[in-house]
């Protein structure tokens, strides 16, 4: 009993010294950006500018379309977000509440492939989409972001733990297996829906590689490309310093999506990753 009050409090003093790990690059982020150049660069640093300023958001609208890759980026990590929830949802309600041969092979199949690597899918798929004449298009940059291995086991382990009185009631009165889908396995998946949904949301918006490869112009350039475009172009064709405030104001804003749908979300997010664990 004794080892549980004392374990308590060192627990609570752990968890706050890894938040304070994690969270003061964030805050001078933050700082950093409503400072000067000068101030930024000077040393030893300070926290808290002497005199704040916005100049560097103002010049981050003004030099680049940021809002048009932020859009971009967010048409694509939305729309994977709803095909991944529904495609994999369907996937998994099958390997989870369906009898058929070669279920577990499949399944078996599927994790395997949590295994390879995007960057070598990234070949075949770039001459996919060039044979259809889909590059620089949402299309090829939301379709490979759809096949989501990760989700489809999440959402398996969690609807093998849901009561299997509730499908057989159902089927009594007359329920077909899409019914029981969408009007009793969904209703009951919250919070796994939700951390899948955090988890594919949050990879589509960071993702680099293809959208660097499938796009070439603002139109549908993501933000992360944009970013590295960005950046590129002001650390100075002639080797000159980078500007540091334009590039932690340009970070901060696209920082900010992705922090409104965790906390949003937050609340469902670890109950959906610890019970996918469960099995029924």
């Amino acid at each position: 009993m004794m080892v549980r009050k004392i374990s308590r409090p060192l627990l609570y003093v752990l968890l706050m010294a890894v938040t304070a790990i994690f969270g003061i690059p964030v805050l001078w982020t933050i700082t950093s950006s409503l400072k000067p150049e000068a101030e930024i660069v000077q040393y030893p640093p300070k926290w808290l500018s002497e005199s704040p300023t916005l100049w560097n958001y103002t010049a981050v609208l003004e030099r680049f379309p940021f809002f048009q890759w932020m859009m971009n980026s967010l048409i694509v990590a939305v729309v994977a977000t709803v095909i991944v929830l529904i495609l994999n949802s369907l996937a998994a309600y099958a390997l989870a509440r369906l009898n058929f041969r070669g279920k577990k092979f499949l399944l078996t199949l599927i994790v395997s492939m949590l295994l390879i690597p995007m960057q070598i899918d990234v070949i075949p798929l770039f001459i996919f989409f060039s044979h259809f004449e889909w590059t620089d298009s949402y299309a090829a940059l939301i379709l490979p972001t759809t096949a989501n291995v990760t989700g489809v086991y999440l959402l398996t382990q969690f609807f093998k733990s849901i009561p299997k009185d509730l499908e057989e009631a159902a089927r009594i009165d007359g329920c077909s297996d899409f019914r029981i889908w969408a009007q009793i396995i969904l209703p009951l998946s919250k919070p796994v829906l939700s951390a899948v949904a955090i988890i594919t949301f949050v990879s589509s918006w960071n993702s680099f590689l293809w959208p660097l490869i499938a796009t070439n112009s603002d139109a549908t350039k993501t933000l992360p490309v944009g970013m590295a475009q960005f950046m590129s172009a002001h650390a100075g064709a002639s080797g000159s310093a980078p500007a540091y405030g334009i590039t932690l104001a340009a970070s901060v804003m696209a920082s900010l999506p992705t922090l409104i749908v965790f906390i949003v979300l937050q609340k469902y997010f670890v109950r959906g990753v610890t019970s996918s664990g469960v099995k029924g």
